[in-house]
Parts: structure tokens; sequence; C-alpha cells
């Protein structure tokens, strides 16, 4: 129903942000609200979460992040709330590779996830999702890996940076690539 919203911040909470569009404050629940400061112009991809009870708009800085975010919510048992500190971690391609080696324990890290569910996940998610493709639909990531190839880096030291990379999407490239760099050497 919804895909993004542009707006003003205006309040920001433990776990929610108001983002003011057209005069109208839209509360929006955020695995990382203080990532954001009052008075920014943001773009927020969001998902609506309807109940019989409530109805939720959860936000997120990329539409990478809300696709992850919808695939962690496709998990059987999993719901938004469980699957927020996930997002939160700033760390997808992390738990995109635990998913991939089958490390519950990694999963079990995150609030909200025991044995049973992160069980689950990796039941539910091996083999759907891939690191690969979440880096090839982020344009910023992609010159990023480009840049750390064209240097001479090899792939396998480029995926050991690359949840430093995704963790300062905020950034500039140039500075990416800089922090990408220090943490290479």
């Amino acid at each position: 129903m919804y895909n993004y919203i542009k707006g003003k911040i205006t309040y920001i909470a433990n776990s929610y942000i108001v983002l003011e569009n057209n005069n109208i404050g839209y509360e929006i629940k955020s695995a990382t609200p203080y990532d954001y400061k009052i008075d920014d112009v943001v773009t927020i991809y969001l998902y609506l979460n309807v109940r019989e009870d409530i109805q939720e708009l959860y936000g997120f800085k990329t539409l990478e992040e809300k696709e992850f975010f919808l695939k962690l919510i496709s998990v059987k048992g999993l719901g938004p709330k469980s699957a927020l500190p996930i997002i939160a971690s700033n760390n997808i391609s992390g738990v995109i590779e635990a998913i991939k080696e089958g490390d519950a324990k990694y999963l079990q890290k995150f609030p909200g996830i025991g044995p049973k569910a992160s069980q689950q996940i990796i039941l539910d998610l091996h083999g759907k999702i891939d690191i690969d493709k979440t880096i090839k639909t982020n344009p910023k990531l992609l010159d990023a890996k480009a840049a750390l190839e064209s240097l001479g880096y090899k792939q396998k030291e480029i995926k050991q940076v690359l949840p430093i990379i995704e963790a300062n999407l905020d950034k500039e490239l140039g500075e990416l690539i800089k922090i990408a760099l220090r943490n290479l050497i």
C-alpha cells in the first residue's frame, strides 16, 4: 500500500520517529530511530502492518532493508517486532551469511530469537536470499565494491568489509572507500 514517504523528522522516541509530510505527522516504527536528527528531511521506505487491533507503519532507510525485513517476517512465527532488532544490527550481510552457513547461534543473539526461531529462519530462508543480490540492488554498495576491485582487492577481502560498508551507507562514496581501506589494511 505504501512504498515510501518523504518528510521532516519532528520527534524521535526509543522505538519510533514522527515524520511530518503535508502537515500530517506519521508515527513510524524504526529499527534505529536515533540515527535521525530533528528537522532532517528524509525518505523512509514503509511497511504497513495491519492486524485486527492495530495498524503500524515500519520505516527503513533503504529499500534493501525493507526487502530484507519482508523476507524475515515471511518466516513462520516471526513478526515485525522480532524482525526489527535484526535490521537494527546494521549488518544484513552478516545475518545473510549466518543463514547461508546455518549458524543458529549467531541468530540467537537478537532479542526474541531463541533456538526454535533461529532454526526456523534458517529453514525458511536458506537458499532464498543471497548477499550478492543485496549488494547489486544498492548502487552505493556496488560502487564501493567496484572501487575496491579496481584497487586490486580480491572478492574474499571485499566480503570481509561489506558489513562495515553497509553500516556506513549514510556517508559519501569516497568516505565509504576510506573506511573500507582502513579495515582492509
